[in-house]
């Protein structure tokens, strides 16, 4: 190890559907002795919408990012900014652009990729990520935190570990949801594998993304299956809102995504008023019309006909899974049924009597929660099929090791080429027949 090695750093852009986050990295510079200990320094939120939002006002996407980046450079010493690796990944709400407009999908990507530019740094691009990427490179940030690919040992050497098994990883953003872990089945569809050589150890994963079933785009087709329940009529009954909770939205708005199928003969542009009526047991009936459970032919599915071997092994669940069990205070290893109820007796509450919790403050997605929350028993329940005896290996979790769980760490692993593809070998401490010498020679002189 060099001692007057300075630190290198990495930046990587979030641009989810909803919001955009920098997350600045750090690692020891002799990169052998760094793999296993790249650190988060920080995370810098972007305020405003997510880039998939400015279709309209491109350069706003590329003007949005100019903050975070004026606080990496604050951080990042002056000497080390021009090889800093810079990514910007995006995700499902960029993935629904393309599928919308794809011109106006590259407007932005090349007004974000402008911005980024204008500063020293080594810019690697931006680009769309894959559902299967971003699913994988999730799995890859949580077991490389969790250390289960790799340990530096008591031999001073880093290793595999012997006795650990790697961890699943359950992602929920805006506009998809990734499911992803090590099956112990070989897998029967080439397109839901995905394969991995790390640290000399080979890993055959399932992941799939479904797209459209992120809790965003899960919330607008829930709204607009229940609009279409009685499109004449102007107010739309909610039971996943709370009694006395009232909003206005327009259709123009409720129509505007392609994961939301437009009524057949399409009404002109009206304002809805949406009533909620806190039904928990008619809401759960409403959530579960967004699947499709039943399997055919196929036998092993998740939903929507999609091929799944069955969950197994622990599991970390973060991103939105984490954001509104948290809220519920629901983090804590809890069994199934204790969730249900809690779930349930929120979902029964009044809008006042929401509004009253303390730890609401005056969050602009207080009314969400009770949907969102059996949106996420659904689909872990009905969709990824766990049950009342593999739910306690679900870990709801924001964080490992003082770094946020999400796909950027892995991206940035897998692209800097931090994780060799094989074992490292002593990466510090003296050669054992060194040391044996040495010991003797120290007997000997004593005696």
């Amino acid at each position: 190890p060099c001692p007057f090695c300075l630190p290198q750093y990495g930046l990587v852009f979030d641009a989810g559907s909803t919001h955009t986050a920098l997350y600045i990295y750090q690692w020891p510079a002799d990169k052998e002795n760094g793999t296993g200990i790249v650190s988060q320094v920080e995370v810098c939120t972007v305020s405003g919408p997510g880039i998939s939002s400015y279709a309209d006002n491109p350069a706003g996407a590329g003007a949005s990012l100019k903050p975070c980046l004026d606080k990496a450079m604050k951080i990042i010493p002056a000497e080390q900014q021009r090889e800093t690796p810079t990514y910007l990944g995006a995700t499902a709400g960029m993935r629904l652009l393309r599928e919308q407009n794809s011109s106006k999908a590259e407007q932005v990507f090349s007004e974000v990729a402008k911005a980024i530019g204008e500063y020293p740094v080594d810019f690697r691009g931006a680009r769309i990520l894959t559902g299967n990427e971003e699913g994988s490179f999730g799995w890859i940030t949580v077991n490389y935190l969790l250390e289960t690919l790799v340990k530096f040992s008591f031999a001073e050497k880093w290793e595999h570990p012997q006795d650990t098994e790697v961890l699943g990883a359950l992602d929920l953003g805006g506009a998809s949801t990734q499911i992803t872990f090590q099956p112990g089945v070989t897998l029967e569809d080439k397109n839901t594998s995905i394969f991995f050589r790390l640290y000399g150890t080979n890993y055959s994963l399932y992941t799939h993304s479904y797209l459209c079933y992120g809790q965003t785009q899960a919330l607008k087709r829930l709204l607009a299956d229940l609009h279409q329940v009685s499109p004449s009529t102007q107010e739309v009954l909610h039971p996943c809102y709370p009694a006395g909770y009232q909003e206005n939205v327009t259709t123009t708005n409720l129509y505007d995504s392609p994961c939301v199928r437009a009524p057949s003969t399409p009404s002109p542009a009206q304002v809805l008023l949406v009533t909620g009526t806190g039904d928990p047991g008619a809401c759960r009936m409403a959530i579960q019309e967004l699947f499709n459970f039943s399997c055919g032919a196929n036998g092993t599915c998740g939903f929507n006909g999609v091929y799944q071997p069955p969950v197994r092994g622990q599991f970390f669940a973060f991103a939105g899974f984490y954001y509104t069990f948290h809220f519920l205070n629901l983090t804590s290893q809890q069994s199934l049924s204790d969730i249900t109820s809690t779930v349930l007796n929120f979902c029964k509450m009044t809008w006042t009597e929401v509004r009253a919790l303390r730890r609401a403050a005056s969050s602009p997605y207080l009314h969400t929660y009770c949907p969102v929350a059996i949106y996420i028993l659904t689909l872990l329940l009905d969709g990824y099929k766990f049950n009342e005896h593999t739910w306690s290996n679900i870990h709801f979790s924001r964080q490992a090791a003082n770094t946020d769980i999400g796909w950027t760490l892995g991206f940035m692993l897998n692209f800097t080429n931090m994780i060799p593809t094989e074992a490292l070998e002593h990466v510090k401490g003296h050669q054992p027949s060194l040391w044996a010498g040495a010991v003797s020679f120290i007997v000997l002189a004593i005696v």
